[in-house]
């Protein structure tokens, strides 16, 4: 393992894992190694994992003074890590107890700080502290579960901090969403030091007159994006408390990982990585739109004409690159990702009226309503179900080869999964055939309804949608006008400079 020398002289090992750019990763415990964080259920994919052994811990040398346990020196430790890696500033993640340690590293060296990472928080540091009455509520939200009765006596076993071997099989229901706690305890046993997990928490470290609200005070300067996760079974913190510390900071963006408890990269390792890697990606956005966080790329000047670009099944927002940065020109442009798709929030659950409701909360929860709206495929069809539903919330609407409201003949057989790591969720693919089969009849009888001026593109003779049920949507919207560009069905991405053509025609600069 590499090692650095502390402002002390002590040893400290830290691990890499992956290639990226570098992302440092701090272990909960208090006081623990980072083995526990295996590769945060496959983030060092993403990034260059940057996991450290606090001074004491795994690897890392004891310190010759114990009171450097204490978490607000441990600060320095954190520093002299990011001197040794050479980084002017840093992406910094903590786990559990080590939010603490991150907030006042936040607060002491914000200038060093790109973007910060809050997993289940601990909040003692802002001087916000779990309850015992936090930690029952989260036990009856698993009241159903078998295990409930045996665990419903042991909340405290599961408060960070404790020993892995006192996590018994009592309190498994209490730490971990979908996983079992004694598999996950085995394997940090001996990886948290009690000692000094004592020293670390005493000697004015969370004196709440002093370094509590000191703390609080100074994260509202930390201008550096914050990333606040909670587990939506967590007792400690609740997400409740863990969205009173997203809320001291200016710049915050907190989300629930619906399903998880302490160890959110266990109990859903994707759902995980999909939220941590949109929110380190600069050129993602996230918005929670309608109980789904989408996340979602824009071009442009924010002041100008928005306009939505909507992707097909099985793609995301970034089949729309090309095209975004031509009518980046004129227009601000967005491109977001539909639940189960790239970066967004993968539920389980699909179908095109809630593909439709989540462009409609997309468009409101970024105050759109007038846009201009240009879906593809799945999407195209998503936006003409809002049209019709919301006549006047789209301005201009561009239907790029979307499946027209008949059954299909012959109708789609079931489909079979591909071996390899999709980027989307596979529920989608049957969902959505199922319906395309057997559209709904509402669907059709609907779409003279849609008021704003519409343009069909088809893909003409090589595409897979029948052109003359395109004919007949254009035909059936009163403002509506077909065109057909020999591409087959991707059409903005097989012939572009065609496709913006049309749109320019269309009345987009």
């Amino acid at each position: 393992m590499p090692i650095l020398h502390a402002y002390d002289g002590t040893e400290l090992a830290y691990r890499l894992l992956g290639e990226g750019v570098p992302l440092i990763c701090l272990p909960g415990g208090p006081m623990g190694a980072g083995g526990y964080l295996g590769d945060l259920g496959g983030l060092s994919a993403r990034r260059q994992l940057v996991v450290l052994d606090l001074r004491g811990t795994g690897e890392s040398a004891v310190p010759d003074d114990p009171s450097t346990y204490r978490r607000d020196r441990l600060v320095d430790d954190v520093e002299a890590l990011r001197e040794h890696l050479g980084q002017e500033r840093v992406d910094l993640l903590a786990h559990s107890a080590s939010a603490g340690l991150a907030a006042l590293y936040a607060a002491r060296h914000p200038q060093r700080l790109r973007s910060l990472v809050l997993i289940a928080p601990g909040t003692r540091a802002v001087g916000t502290e779990v309850t015992g009455k936090d930690r029952r509520g989260a036990g009856e939200l698993r009241r159903d579960e078998p295990r409930y009765a045996a665990g419903r006596g042991a909340p405290e076993a599961t408060r960070p901090g404790r020993d892995a071997g006192e996590v018994t099989s009592a309190a498994e229901p209490f730490t971990h969403g979908r996983r079992d706690a004694r598999a996950h305890a085995a394997t940090t046993s001996g990886q948290t030091d009690s000692g000094a997990a004592r020293v670390h928490c005493r000697d004015g470290a969370f004196d709440p007159t002093a370094t509590a609200t000191v703390t609080a005070a100074a994260l509202r300067d930390v201008t550096a994006p914050v990333l606040v996760l909670a587990g939506e079974y967590d007792g400690g913190p609740t997400p409740d408390r863990a969205a009173e510390l997203a809320a001291l900071f200016p710049n915050a963006e907190f989300a629930v990982q619906r399903g998880a408890a302490h160890y959110p990269w266990l109990d859903d390792p994707g759902a995980f990585v999909r939220t941590v890697e949109a929110f380190l990606d600069p050129d993602v956005l996230s918005v929670q739109a309608g109980g789904i966080r989408l996340a979602h790329r824009a071009w442009g000047d924010p002041s100008a004409p928005p306009v939505v670009l909507v992707h097909g099944r099985c793609g995301d927002s970034r089949t729309w690159t090309r095209i975004a940065g031509h009518l980046a020109d004129a227009h601000r442009v967005y491109a977001f990702d539909f639940r189960g798709h790239g970066l967004s929030d993968w539920p389980g659950r699909y179908s095109f009226e809630l593909f439709r409701d989540d462009l409609h909360a997309f468009l409101e929860a970024r105050n759109l309503a007038g846009a201009t709206v240009v879906g593809h495929s799945m999407g195209a069809a998503a936006a003409c179900l809002l049209a019709e539903r919301e006549p006047g919330l789209i301005g201009r609407l561009v239907l790029e080869e979307p499946p027209p409201p008949f059954p299909l003949d012959p109708p789609r057989g079931p489909a079979e999964r591909p071996d390899e790591e999709l980027d989307f969720d596979w529920p989608v693919v049957p969902s959505t055939d199922a319906q395309l089969n057997e559209p709904d009849p509402e669907w059709w009888g609907r779409i003279g309804s849609i008021t704003a001026p519409t343009l069909v593109i088809g893909g003409g003779p090589a595409s897979r949608i029948a052109q003359r049920g395109l004919a007949r949507m254009a035909e059936r919207i009163p403002r509506g006008r077909f065109v057909t560009i020999d591409a087959g069905h991707l059409v903005h991405t097989g012939r572009p400079d065609e496709f913006l053509a049309e749109l320019r025609a269309f009345g987009l600069a």
